[in-house]
């Protein structure tokens, strides 16, 4: 039984690779190209190659002092920072991300907060001019949003 499944197992993976064998010739441009694109002449959206309508998104958290942030934006980055502090990036979804969104994170450390106690600071989101994500001061919650 053992030597049926081994052959078994071997003529399968022959049959696979076969299947995968044979070289092709690559595409002439950089763009992918399918049958809606031959019929249209225009490169397909659904590759996940483009890039989604650009943002401009800031980040920001309050309070007075030092602190240390970290954040995902155009980059992924963990900073010291001094109190108030804000970064301004344009960014897009890219690939996937225009189909599930981008997600932008925004996690602050610890503050003074005004009766004297250490809490988280607090953060928000802007879009385009629009505050869409806000934490209440000393939630210790970091402000998270999708962008598609």
């Amino acid at each position: 039984m053992r030597k049926i499944l081994i052959g078994a197992s071997f003529a399968m993976a022959a049959v696979l690779l076969t299947g995968c064998g044979g070289a092709e010739e690559p595409a002439k441009d950089s763009k992918a190209k399918g049958p809606a694109a031959e019929a249209t002449g225009k490169p397909e959206e659904s590759g996940g190659n483009g890039e989604g309508a650009p943002h401009e998104v800031t980040i920001e958290v309050k309070g007075t002092g030092a602190s240390t942030v970290m954040y995902t934006l155009d980059d992924s980055d963990f900073e010291q920072i001094t109190l108030p502090w804000k970064k301004t990036a344009t960014i897009a979804a890219r690939g996937a991300e225009r189909e599930v969104g981008r997600l932008v994170i925004l996690t602050p450390g610890h503050v003074t907060l005004p009766d004297g106690k250490l809490g988280a600071g607090q953060c928000s989101i802007t879009v385009d001019g629009k505050k869409v994500v806000e934490s209440e001061e000393g939630s210790g919650k970091p402000c998270s949003y999708k962008l598609k």
